[in-house]
Formats: structure tokens, C-alpha cells, sequence
């Protein structure tokens, strides 16, 4: 039987919290947050969070560039900035549109940022300059899932829509009508067969990959929306996280609920829990929420 053990609480932030990132040290991760707070912290010292950069909007998008030892700092209605983390100071800015920014994913040689005016960026990130602007929607770009072995690009949209776009030409390959409401969240699974999405309908929902994306199982996962999902390292689990307050873990193989860590039984989140980060440290999850916190926690077989 499965339990769970609650390691720790970070708290430091004064807004919701909405991003969370890995760096290249595995015990180690950063959050943003609706402050415009950019914090590093260390799951071995879980008490001292250490701050990396502060903005003046709120941030919903990080990505850690390993090569470089960067990381992207996506600024609502502002653009990006690129932090240095030997250094700890800004090297580079790019401006953006004044909209809001959902996710950002690295691939190759680019990143891809996801826009509140229906816009991906894609945007090279050597000479830090825009290589397309991808417009398939009016509606909100919410998230993106990239697939190296097909080379495609996924993103998520509010109008309910998942569209596949060829990740070398950018080119729009597929529109899925994939949910009843906002799609929140994609992930393909660690071997790239299967993609994953959830959505504000509160349903998780697993596609074939090899199959041009047909529907393969429909889960109501969650009373309320779910708002992002995270894979095991080992890509045996998976966890997913919801406006409802809760945290779910499922079998990735069989798509069985496992455990739900929620505040009556494992004093979990008081509200929407945003984020979700399985890390590579024993195996941690890490989760953040609009009750401005950052948990931790073990799963005990």
C-alpha cells in the first residue's frame, strides 16, 4: 500500500506560485511566482530559498537551458530574460507582445514560448532572436509538449483544440478537438507513444501518438481543472495536480489512480495546486499553489 510522507513546506513567496523548473543539480529547483520572484531552492536544506532574479510582472514560465547553465525567465506582458546562474546576472532580454505567457519548452536550438494572444514564439536561443511567429488560433496557447523521435510540436489551446505542428518547418499538421473546455496541460510519455493532456473539464485524456492521435482512454480525473502533469523519472508514474486542492498519482501503463494527497489526509494545499515537479532527488514530488507555498513530498511502497 502506498503512502505518502509530507517532507516539507517552503514558504518565502508573497503571491501565488505558478512555475516550476529543474536545474542542473538534481536536489536542487526554482519556483516563480505571481510576485515577479525568481527563487532557487535546496531540497537538502529546505529552509533557505535563495533569490535568483526579481521582475516586476508575474511569471508562469521558467526553462534552465543545461548547456549554457542559463535560465529563461518568462515575464508576463513583458518578455524574457535570461539569467546567468554562475553569475546571477541578467546577460540577455527579449521583448515580447504585452500578453500573457503560459509555458515555454526548449528543443534543439530554439525555444518555443507559448502567448495569451494565440501566438507561439520560437525564438533561437544563440543569437537570441525570433525565428517564427506560429498564430493557429485566436484563443490562448496554455501549453506545450515537444516530441524529438516524430519531431513534432504540440501545444494546447483555449479553444479547446491540441494542435500537432511540424517541429522543423512549424507547419500545422493536425488540430485534435481534444476537450470540452480550456487545455491546461500536455506531456508526452517518456517514450513518445503516448501524449497526455488535461484540461479545465477536469478530464485527463491519453492519445496514440503512433495511431495520428487517436483518443486511447478518457479519465475524469479531478473534480475541477487539471492544471499540469509531471512524469517519474522513471517514467513509471505520473502525477497530476488540480484546481480541486488535490495531488494525483497514477500507474503510467495501466492509467490507475494510485494515491490522492489532499489537505484532509496529508495536510496538502489549501488551494488551486498549480504545478507539479517530479524530481531526479529520492524521488520528490514538488508542488505549488495559489496558497503561495511550495510542498514536498515522498511516496513510501
Amino acid at each position: 500500500m502506498m503512502q505518502v510522507e509530507k517532507i516539507d513546506t517552503f514558504t518565502g513567496h508573497r503571491d501565488c506560485v505558478y512555475a516550476l523548473e529543474k536545474s542542473g543539480e538534481n536536489h536542487r529547483f526554482f519556483s516563480a511566482a505571481g510576485d515577479g520572484y525568481v527563487v532557487r531552492w535546496n531540497l537538502q536544506k529546505p529552509d533557505v530559498g535563495e533569490l535568483i532574479a526579481k521582475v516586476k510582472n508575474s511569471v508562469y514560465a521558467l526553462a534552465y537551458v543545461p548547456k549554457h547553465n542559463h535560465l529563461w525567465i518568462v515575464q508576463n506582458q513583458e518578455g524574457i530574460h535570461i539569467i546567468d546562474l554562475n553569475t546571477k546576472l541578467e546577460i540577455g532580454s527579449l521583448k515580447l507582445a504585452p500578453t500573457l505567457y503560459f509555458d515555454i519548452q526548449l528543443y534543439d536550438n530554439h525555444a518555443f514560448v507559448a502567448g495569451g494572444n494565440g501566438v507561439i514564439s520560437v525564438i533561437d536561443i544563440e543569437s537570441l532572436s525570433f525565428r517564427k511567429h506560429i498564430k493557429a488560433s485566436d484563443s490562448s496557447v496554455r501549453c506545450l509538449a515537444i516530441n524529438p523521435i516524430e519531431r513534432e510540436l504540440a501545444a494546447g489551446y483555449s479553444d479547446n483544440t491540441i494542435k500537432i505542428f511540424d517541429l522543423k518547418t512549424f507547419e500545422l499538421k493536425k488540430v485534435i478537438a481534444a476537450h470540452s473546455n480550456s487545455v491546461f496541460t500536455i506531456r508526452y510519455s517518456p517514450e513518445f507513444t503516448l501524449l497526455l493532456s488535461g484540461s479545465r473539464d477536469a478530464r485527463l485524456k491519453i492519445w496514440n501518438v503512433d495511431q495520428s492521435y487517436t483518443l486511447e482512454e478518457e479519465i475524469v480525473a479531478h473534480t475541477f481543472a487539471i492544471n499540469h502533469l509531471s512524469f517519474s523519472p522513471d517514467g513509471q508514474r505520473f502525477v497530476t495536480c488540480s484546481m480541486d486542492k488535490s495531488i494525483k498519482v497514477w500507474d503510467a501503463e495501466t492509467m490507475k489512480l494510485l494515491k490522492v494527497i489532499d489537505r484532509a489526509r496529508h495536510a496538502g494545499h489549501g488551494t488551486s495546486v498549480n504545478r507539479v515537479l517530479w524530481s531526479d532527488y529520492e524521488k520528490q514530488i514538488v508542488s505549488c499553489s495559489d496558497d503561495r507555498t511550495i510542498s514536498v513530498w515522498k511516496l513510501l511502497e
